[in-house]
C-alpha cells in the first residue's frame, strides 16, 4: 500500500497566535493521537498533498524529531472562505490495537444485469471498517459479476476475513436499474391485457 513521507517539525507553542503565525509560513498544524503520546506538530501544505487530494486510502508516515509515526489519515479542517487546509488529524497505528478506518469500495466484474440492458448504480463507493493495521488494504474489492437487474448488493454481502464492517448491514451498495429503453421494450412486448382474440 502507498506511504506518503511527511516531514513535520515539533510544535512547542500551541493557541490562536501561534498558529495564525505558522499559517502564515504556508505551514499546516496537525496532531498525531493513539499512541504512546499524542504529538503536535506542522508541516508544509505542500508536503500534505497527495495524502490530502486523493480517494485512495494510504498511510502516512510522519517525520518528527527524528522520530517516525505511522498513521492513518482521520480528519481535516478548511477553511470556509479560502478553502486552505488548516488542519489535520493523524491517527497513529499500533500492531495489536484496532483502528476504525474508511477504505474505498473497488467494484469488480460486469454484472448480469448491466449485460440484459440495465443500467449499474453504485450507492456506497467507501466502506468504515475496523481492524487491525497489518489487514489494512488499499480499497475493498466487491464482485458485481452476478448482480441481477433490479438487484441490489447491500453491506452485509460483504464479508472479509478480520474486518468488521461498521455501516448499517441493510443498506444497498450497488442496484442494477432498468433503463427507459428497456422499460419500453418490455412494455412493447408484453401482450395487451384484456385483448379478445
Amino acid at each position: 500500500m502507498n506511504t506518503i513521507t511527511i516531514e513535520g517539525q515539533l510544535r512547542t507553542e500551541t493557541g490562536k497566535s501561534a498558529t495564525r503565525t505558522l499559517r502564515s509560513q504556508d505551514l499546516v498544524p496537525g496532531v498525531i493521537y493513539g499512541g504512546a503520546k499524542e504529538i503536535t506538530f506542522a508541516a508544509s501544505a505542500v508536503a500534505f498533498k497527495t495524502l490530502v487530494y486523493t480517494s485512495q486510502f494510504q498511510f502516512a508516515e510522519v517525520v518528527v524529531d527524528g522520530q517516525r509515526y505511522k498513521c492513518i489519515l482521520k480528519d481535516l479542517q478548511f477553511d470556509k472562505v479560502s478553502d486552505r487546509l488548516i488542519h489535520v488529524d493523524l491517527l497513529e497505528l499500533v500492531e495489536d490495537k484496532p483502528v476504525s478506518a474508511t477504505i474505498p469500495v473497488k467494484y469488480v466484474g460486469t454484472s448480469a444485469g448491466v449485460k440484459a440492458g440495465g443500467r449499474l448504480e453504485i450507492k456506497i463507493k467507501a466502506l468504515k471498517v475496523k481492524t487491525l493495521p497489518k489487514y489494512l488494504r488499499e480499497n475493498i474489492e466487491v464482485d458485481i459479476t452476478d448482480l441481477q437487474l433490479l438487484g441490489n448488493i447491500r453491506v452485509q454481502d460483504v464479508k472479509i476475513e478480520h474486518y468488521e464492517i461498521l455501516n448499517s448491514p441493510r443498506i444497498p451498495m450497488a442496484s442494477v436499474t432498468m433503463t427507459r429503453q428497456l422499460k419500453q421494450e418490455e412494455a412493447a412486448a408484453a401482450p395487451a391485457k384484456g385483448k379478445k382474440k
